[in-house]
């Protein structure tokens, strides 16, 4: 199976490849449609009337949400912020929008090991040459080629000690012909030395010391500047800044760095049903799960996240909340539930504020998704379903990536493999579906998946199942099963990845 580096959103479908398990010979292909350069479905669904025309004659059952999905009706929504039922956004066309909004903050100084995970935002010249002396590479003796030229174990050569030279401060010092002084790694090299043998190539004599190996000039030397020298770049931009680009900028003497600073999202939930972690619930209510969800996820795309948790049911209370995160943040995250009298209140809210438009996107679970500006600087709110799954499930597709842009990164989108499906899978069509899964290699090469809990579309939105897998599992709009054996497009979900 080969690893797939293609954009996050898997622009075109992906084959369903029927293939025997030992072998790995193809049985079999699903065929897809191409429509101006992107494989997709026939023909666009039509959620509205919940039916998905295929021909004239024929009709398909548009997909149902499961009852996990608090995603309403498209037919039954009726209010000025409710979903176009009339149009349908593919993935693509969704996360561009975003995309194209997701701004670019402006390049920040801080101290080297708070710059550690970012971008470097300027040319790093150092000063200084690394190392600012000649060195010895090891442990050894430090001395001039020529004195060790056929030298050997059967035939040592003989040299008299005079001094030692250990790492730290100290004066020159130089030898001659005939002679050798001890070194340790780092230490100054004396001058006229122009080799250094190591320790265990020698008798390790004290006054005299017999050299057992022939040495080419400049072997473990370190000459000056043969790292860096002045006027050199040690870092430059849009260099990923980790451990050893630390350990060089300190090296050339930089304790601060411009990098591209770390995108400040603010997480708010909706919904007259949620209560706080540390509250009992009772029969109707549900905790307040997206609010840690959505922030440690954003944490660990490379973000600052404000968790601002529940949002207050005083409608002015809320605008003056939105205003406040608008002013700290970069984007705005708000999970709700999209419908009822709970979430009119926020759609009103960020109405006063701005131009949010909720849309149905083609994809399971968390069809329903909105996107707009807010406030005098057209802050990006994005909007995720209220269920957790699908609310996780959207900040993969859409807000994960334009994290990752604000950061400066050139992957935006998590690697994806292909691998064997190990059961069934059912997806609606016209609708990219996105299942939990666990992704394993195969003893006989590449990769194998199986969903968690089941391989139907109203399966995955159980937390406990979610919290078990370790991918995603990637069905096309334009196909509707896929048998044991066949291929899919799985997203793996590293950490920090």
């Amino acid at each position: 199976m080969t690893e797939d580096k293609s954009r996050g959103w898997f622009r075109g479908s992906r084959d369903t490849t029927q293939i025997d398990l030992g072998t790995g010979a193809p049985v079999g292909v699903q065929p897809t449609q191409q429509i101006g350069g992107v494989r997709g479905p026939a023909t666009t669904p039509a959620p509205a009337q919940h039916t998905v025309q295929v021909d004239r004659d024929v009709a398909v059952p548009a997909p149902a949400v499961s009852s996990g999905d608090r995603d309403p009706d498209p037919a039954a929504d009726t209010g000025e912020f409710a979903a176009d039922p009339g149009r349908v956004r593919t993935v693509e066309q969704h996360l561009d929008l975003i995309l194209a909004a997701a701004p670019t903050p402006d390049p920040i100084e801080l101290a080297v090991l708070d710059a550690q995970g970012l971008l470097c935002a300027e040319h790093v010249v150092s000063s200084r040459d690394l190392p600012a002396f000649d060195q010895a590479g090891l442990d050894g003796y430090a001395a001039r080629a020529i004195d060790v030229h056929g030298a050997s174990f059967e035939q040592p050569v003989t040299l008299a000690v005079v001094g030692e030279s250990v790492a730290g401060a100290a004066a020159p010092t130089s030898i001659g012909p005939g002679l050798t002084q001890k070194v340790a790694a780092g230490a100054m090299l004396p001058t006229g030395a122009d080799v250094v043998v190591p320790a265990v190539w020698t008798d390790q004599g004290a006054a005299r010391v017999a050299v057992q190996a022939e040495l080419a000039p400049g072997s473990y030397v370190r000459r000056t500047g043969d790292d860096v020298a002045v006027g050199d770049t040690a870092v430059g931009v849009g260099t990923p800044i980790g451990p050893a680009q630390i350990a060089l900028l300190a090296a050339v003497g930089r304790e601060r760095v411009l990098v591209r600073p770390r995108p400040r999202v603010a997480v708010l939930c909706a919904g007259s049903e949620l209560v706080d972690v540390g509250t009992t619930p009772v029969p109707g209510q549900v905790v307040d799960v997206n609010s840690y969800a959505l922030a440690a996820a954003a944490r660990d795309a490379g973000a600052e996240a404000y968790r601002s948790g529940i949002v207050p049911a005083d409608r002015r209370r809320l605008v003056e909340l939105l205003e406040s995160q608008l002013l700290r943040s970069d984007v705005v995250l708000i999970a709700g539930t999209f419908a009822g009298g709970g979430f009119d209140l926020v759609q009103e809210a960020l109405a006063e504020l701005g131009h949010v438009e909720f849309t149905q996107v083609a994809m399971h679970p968390g069809p329903v998704q909105a996107f707009g500006r807010l406030g005098r600087d057209g802050v990006p709110v994005i909007c995720v379903p209220g269920e957790p799954v699908a609310a996780l499930v959207a900040f993969e597709v859409f807000v994960r990536p334009a994290i990752r842009l604000m950061l400066g990164k050139r992957q935006l989108f998590r690697r994806t493999v292909q691998a064997v499906s190990a059961q069934q899978l059912l997806s609606p069509f016209g609708y990219r579906q996105y299942l939990h899964g666990q992704v394993m290699r195969h003893p006989d090469g590449g990769y194998v998946v199986e969903p968690v809990g089941g391989g139907d579309s109203g399966s995955d939105a159980v937390l406990a199942r979610m919290a078990r897998s370790n991918c995603l599992i990637v069905v096309d709009e334009d196909v509707t099963e896929v048998s044991p054996g066949g291929l899919v497009t799985v997203m793996p979900m590293l950490l920090g990845g």
